[in-house]
């Protein structure tokens, strides 16, 4: 089963909608997941514990989360697969857009192992 952590960025709302329309999808939004725990803590930490739990962040974070990816690499750490989101062709308001992009794409990318993956989400 496919499964995606969505961080602070993205609605809560948005996971809800994931839930109700992706029977073949897990989602979380990250204030639920873990009872809120991450809220606030560094990625790096969030990218280990999301990778133990075989959980896809999905994220708008294209600042700090590249860099960290490249640091796992450089050091043989897996992560669990990121799905980036550009503000400017999705706007986090556009809920509804969000939520039929990650359906499509969660349909097109089913069978994929999503360890070390990273994705550009589109509209």
């Amino acid at each position: 089963m496919l499964q995606r952590l969505l961080d602070e960025h993205l609605s809560p709302e948005v996971a809800e909608g994931l839930r109700r329309s992706a029977d073949q999808l897990s989602v979380w939004s990250l204030p639920e997941w873990e009872n809120g725990r991450f809220l606030g803590q560094p990625d790096d930490l969030l990218l280990t514990t999301a990778f133990k739990q075989r959980l896809t962040l999905v994220t708008y974070d294209r600042k700090t989360i590249p860099p960290l990816l490249k640091c796992r690499a450089e050091s043989s750490q897996d992560h669990g697969g990121v799905i980036f989101v550009d503000d400017k062709t999705m706007p986090a308001a556009d809920f509804g857009g969000l939520i039929l992009a990650l359906e499509r794409l969660t349909r097109e990318t089913e069978s994929w192992d999503w360890t070390n993956r990273i994705c550009f989400l589109r509209r």
